[in-house]
């Protein structure tokens, strides 16, 4: 299932990398895309449901990043 969400604190190229790898280490993330236009807009493929919170705690590791939900 996918989800969208947003992530602040994306600017680079750089930042993309190292989000995606740190959420696609988590089990249950299959494939996470993340979107320089428009800036941060993220797509999160998982096998199972991941809230906000546990997606935050994800990547909370890399610092000045956060993540919200969005329709």
């Amino acid at each position: 299932m996918k989800q969208k969400y947003q992530i602040n604190g994306i600017s680079c190229g750089g930042c993309v990398a190292r989000v995606k790898k740190t959420l696609e280490e988590h089990p249950n993330i299959e494939k996470a895309e993340i979107f320089l236009a428009p800036k941060g807009a993220t797509l999160i493929t998982m096998n199972e449901t991941l809230s906000v919170a546990e997606l935050q705690k994800q990547i909370d590791e890399l610092n000045g990043y956060t993540i919200t939900e969005t329709n």
